[in-house]
């Protein structure tokens, strides 16, 4: 329900993967602006909040991939 809603607002599974590469880039660059700011804990703290997020993007891109996959094939008739 929540990846067909998702869906019909436009978001695609690129879009998700994206989002996921993304914070994987953002993890290390709050990592490397908070090391030198801050103590190492905070800054790995940071990171690791960060990089969380990219299970999750990668997660939603497969369910997205998987209702576009379904709903496109459901589209067309199976002989």
């Amino acid at each position: 329900m929540i990846i067909k809603k998702l869906h019909e607002a436009g978001l695609r599974s690129e879009h998700a993967y994206m989002a996921a590469l993304g914070s994987i880039g953002l993890s290390l660059a709050s990592w490397l602006a908070s090391n030198r700011r801050e103590d190492l804990e905070r800054a790995d703290r940071w990171g690791i909040f960060v990089g969380e997020w990219a299970p999750t993007f990668f997660g939603l891109g497969l369910a997205l991939a998987n209702y576009e996959r379904d709903e496109s094939g459901a589209a067309t008739p199976q002989h």
